[in-house]
């Protein structure tokens, strides 16, 4: 989806049939390549140790009822069914679940948000008629009663407000730690067909070797973007399906035709009631079964909800299950088994098509770890935008497709952290158990957030949400329990990750929050400037000043600093803050927030640019282009107000004004003559000529509706534009203050500061020109 295209509504939405069966085809190489290659380790994970092999199939009769209905109840009934439905504006993830409750509950932890935020066409669209039950949304039911209570909770005490961004963040946290172990179980286990073709002695120095090499050259072609091959993703899911919806359909009719019976959940409770224990912990194992379930929901924004439903419920979903019965079947007649990895998917795949179906394994592989690792640069960019996550440098990797993004320094990261795994484990049990806790996390905290979502924004009973908890949570808890359990055999890894992320990130926002307070505090105010005059009180030069600020209201103290000690600026003056909002999208007729800071005669403007979290920050000239073009629609708007006067509000904020950069200057191109040069320099004149100099002029518009003053502001912002742009940027050195505690000092003066100073600098993040760029230093005693 095209994120410069103006619509916050994903298009597919309205599409015919034939336009949403061709997303729910292109669906299946993006959104399923995870889940569908899950039948390469899921019962050699589950049948690992914890299993006591015996000659019934109780075990296995179990094993395999436990992966029907688990595949049934979660990524059917609650993905599919329920979760899809809460959409924010066509985006789906943790963040969308976050971002409806901080519109709904007006929680956020945006510290410049603005009033004029929620007048936005994104942030003001119904959610409600995605609720759980058709008809008015706006009726009031059950949950209309309890819904207060709780919106005060959260509005109320800033524990639950910290306690809910912790649980998004923790989400956040295991969904980037899913994005180092996918790749690695995934093309590890598809690596392992390698083992029924040579010895054990020989495999063991093969299996690791070309795994890490497969690893290597994925995370190696991440910057070149998916769009290049993304055309070949579909097909090869597409023919890996088939493949293992074929070899099951085969398995089942040949070996055991009678293997449907252990759909019954009577065999769940039998399997658990023979193995007790050990049954419990190989629960570990069968959640391997729905990873990749949470890209469903992830990757909506892409789609919609109608592509990725069609998709699995009438081809992934099927596959999976005579995948998963037809290896069942197999291993129900063959209960001798010499050695634990005969237990994996090759074993029950002819042996005349091992080698094809090896090959296809490991094209399925690499292209559900690519859908992994791109999920994981997205949900970065989600962080970083919404200021919870040191800024990195941001690479978009197609012109087309807002989407698809690569983020170097989190890439080579992941790579080495994959490859760390991959080398330290040497086996699917111990990535199994690892990548299991990271999805059951995840999705336990989807419940959470959901069952809020339920009240605060579809406005249900809250006794639907209680019961939503209730039934997915127990299912989830006990998966939850049985990885949680192996933590010293692999589990603990997703939980080292995430504590270290989580520490990053809070740190990060901890530190940019107290950096924006201290703003505020030392702010000067608006009559600080009108003191000074139209002169401002110093020199005037030609051109516009930039000043960048987080602020939405006052003169940043970075301006005061700076013209104290070069009392000299341009002759038009722009205090500009480029923020995100919580929406994914902002439409650009809305981006741009413009008022006067004085009266006309100064020359002074606030730009306010606002950004979804998923929205693309335009590039250089681009960007220039549209901010002295809002400024100049601002004025052309603003002629007919008092003497070109915006009075400021009681509490000293500025009245601002949601204006389109649809004003275009004329260019002309004039030719300047150039000076010929001396008789020493005759003879490079005939050798090489000089050509003329082109020199680009811009001129007003002829429009008789404009009024005198309304013209000579114009043709001064034409003229400094003309002159050219310097950029102020502040460059702040966090200090604690005399008194902090320990653990503040610790946060401020060596975490903030350390991650400030490594983390790209705010010319990288703002995409804003930085040619000509002036910081200035300031120390924030916090």
């Amino acid at each position: 989806m095209d994120l410069e295209s103006g619509s916050h509504i994903n298009p597919a939405k309205r599409q015919s049939w034939r336009s949403v069966v061709m997303l729910a085809y292109q669906s299946l190489g993006v959104v399923y390549g995870d889940l569908s290659t899950s039948p390469l380790y899921v019962y050699k994970s589950t049948f690992a140790d914890d299993i006591e092999h015996s000659e019934s199939n109780d075990e296995i009769y179990g094993v395999l009822s436990f992966v029907f209905w688990t595949l049934t109840l979660v990524p059917l009934l609650k993905y599919v069914l329920i979760v899809l439905r809460a959409d924010d504006n066509g985006e789906g993830g943790t963040f969308a679940l976050y971002s409806l409750l901080v519109r709904h509950a007006r929680v956020g932890f945006i510290p410049n948000g603005q009033v004029a935020d929620e007048e936005l066409l994104a942030y003001n669209k119904k959610d409600d008629h995605l609720g759980l039950l058709n008809g008015d949304p706006s009726a009031p039911t059950g949950g209309a009663m309890t819904a207060p209570w709780m919106r005060r909770l959260l509005e109320k005490h800033q524990i639950s407000q910290r306690m809910l961004l912790v649980l998004a963040l923790l989400g956040t946290c295991m969904v980037i730690g899913d994005g180092v172990l996918t790749p690695a179980i995934s093309v590890f286990s598809a690596v392992s067909g390698l083992e029924l073709s040579m010895s054990k002695e020989h495999h063991k120095y093969v299996e690791v070797p070309v795994a890490c090499l497969i690893l290597v050259c994925l995370f190696a072609l991440q910057q070149y973007g998916t769009h290049r091959l993304g055309f070949l993703f579909a097909p090869i899911v597409v023919i890996w399906l088939m493949c293992i919806s074929v070899i099951g359909a085969y398995n089942i009719f040949y070996w055991n035709p009678h293997v449907y019976q252990a759909l019954s959940p009577y065999y769940m409770y039998k399997f658990l009631k023979k193995t007790r224990r050990g049954g419990w912990m190989s629960l570990g194992g069968v959640l391997l079964c729905i990873t990749g379930s949470e890209a469903m929901y992830a990757d909506l924004g892409h789609f919609s909800q109608s592509s990725i439903k069609i998709a699995f419920t009438f081809v992934v979903y099927p596959s999976l299950l005579l995948a998963y019965m037809g290896q069942a079947a197999y291993i129900s007649q063959h209960h001798v088994i010499q050695n634990n990895y005969r237990i994996g998917f090759y074993v029950s795949v002819p042996e005349r098509l091992r080698w094809p179906v090896l090959a296809i394994a490991i094209l399925a592989a690499v292209v559900g770890s690519q859908s992994v690792i791109t999920g994981t640069f997205s949900i970065i960019k989600q962080c970083t935008a919404l200021g919870c996550f040191p800024r990195v440098k941001i690479v978009h990797t197609s012109s087309k497709i807002g989407g698809q993004v690569y983020i170097p320094e989190i890439n080579w990261i992941l790579m080495l952290l994959c490859l760390a795994v991959t080398i330290g484990f040497r086996d699917t049990k111990h990535l199994g158990n690892a990548q299991g806790l990271a999805v059951i996390i995840v999705m336990l905290v989807t419940t959470c957030l959901m069952s809020l979502v339920i009240v605060l924004c579809w406005h249900k009973n809250i006794f639907l949400a209680i019961c939503f908890v209730v039934f997915f949570g127990t299912i989830e808890v006990l998966f939850f329990s049985a990885s949680l359990i192996k933590f010293l055999e692999g589990a603990w890894v997703p939980i080292a990750l995430s504590f270290v992320l989580m520490t990053v990130m809070c740190i990060w926002h901890y530190g940019t929050r107290k950096k924006y307070e201290f703003d505020v505090q030392n702010k000067v105010p608006i009559n600080w400037l009108l003191s000074l005059g139209p002169a401002l009180g110093f020199v005037r030069v030609r051109g516009i000043g930039l000043i960048h600020t987080e602020l939405i209201s006052g003169i940043p103290a970075i301006f005061s600093h700076f013209v104290t000690n070069l009392p000299a600026f341009h002759q038009v003056l722009v205090f500009l803050c480029i923020k995100s909002v919580p929406v994914p999208h902002v439409l650009p007729e809305e981006r741009f927030l413009v008022g006067r800071v004085g009266p006309k005669e100064y020359r002074s403007y606030r730009v306010i640019v606002r950004y979804g979290y998923h929205d693309i920050h335009k590039d250089d000239l681009e960007f220039e282009k549209d901010l002295v073009s809002s400024i100049a629609e601002f004025i052309q708007s603003a002629g007919h107000e008092q003497n070109g006067y915006v009075e400021a509000t009681e509490n000293g904020d500025e009245k601002m004004m949601v204006v389109s950069a649809g004003f275009r200057f004329h260019e002309e191109r004039a030719v300047e003559p150039v000076e010929a040069p001396g008789p020493s320099n005759s003879k490079a004149m005939h050798s090489s000529p000089i050509p003329p100099k082109k020199r680009v002029r811009f001129v007003l518009p002829r429009s008789p509706k404009l009024e005198k003053s309304t013209r000579e502001e114009l043709q001064d912002l034409m003229e400094a534009r003309e002159a050219g742009m310097a950029f102020i940027l502040g460059h702040s050195y966090m200090r604690a203050k005399s008194g902090s505690s320990l653990i503040k000092r610790l946060v401020i003066n060596f975490g903030y500061e350390f991650l400030r100073r490594n983390c790209r600098g705010p010319m990288y993040a703002v995409s804003i020109p930085h040619a000509s760029t002036l910081e200035v230093g300031m120390i924030y005693n916090v």
